[in-house]
């Protein structure tokens, strides 16, 4: 009997690395597909609790949706060249978290509004290369539609989030610019800016919300 078990333990050891290549040939599609249905469920379970305590929920978020986000090629996308080059690995380290706090504050108070109107990923595309997109449309309260665009880079095998536009607005270039901004602002103090990120996604998404239309 422990001879069996044994052999059985072997096995399933020597499969976990099947299994982990089979997740990670998951499609970019299939990704953006299964982590958004994690997400409603999880949010549709929780959602009282969520509005009590946003917080928990932004900890949520990190647990399903961080692992799908290229934090590290969006922070140095949204510092730029300029000052990506500039920054300690330290620095870059802090910025991700903040960037991924951001940014999960920045959906998280729009998705507790939501009340199941409704959101659709499309069809696949060509995912043939290393980069693609996946479209997904979401109906807000008035019955409004609003397209969203995510952009998927292939990183050691594995689909990544590398952007997203929400009805036309480059979430990317929107703090992208926010940054540049605030580098500005702050007399080119990248502790100051990087440390300050929470206050500068509240301004990036009053700004959104601002130029915010649906598509009909």
């Amino acid at each position: 009997m422990i001879s069996t078990l044994r052999r059985g333990l072997l096995v399933l050891l020597a499969t976990l690395p099947l299994v982990a290549n089979a997740v990670a040939a998951q499609s970019a599609h299939d990704l953006v597909q299964d982590t958004t249905n994690r997400m409603l469920a999880d949010l549709s379970a929780n959602k009282e609790k969520y509005k009590q305590d946003p917080q928990d929920f932004y900890t949520a978020l990190n647990t399903i949706v961080g692992p799908v986000v290229d934090a590290e090629g969006i922070s140095k996308s949204i510092m730029t060249v300029k000052y990506s080059r500039k920054a300690t690995p330290a620095q870059m380290k802090t910025f991700e978290e903040n960037f991924k706090r951001g940014l999960f504050q920045f959906y998280g108070n729009a998705l507790l509004e939501y009340n199941n109107q409704g959101i659709t990923v499309d069809a696949p595309k060509d995912e043939s290369g290393d980069r693609t997109s996946v479209g997904m449309t979401v109906k807000g309260n008035n019955g409004a539609i609003y397209p969203v665009q995510y952009t998927l880079e292939k990183i050691n095998g594995e689909w990544k989030l590398r952007n997203v536009i929400i009805n036309g607005i480059n979430i990317g270039k929107l703090f992208r610019d926010q940054f540049a901004d605030a580098m500005q602002r702050n007399g080119n103090d990248l502790d100051k800016t990087i440390n300050g990120w929470a206050g500068e996604v509240a301004k990036a998404k009053q700004s959104a919300e601002q130029n915010e239309k649906p598509a009909q």
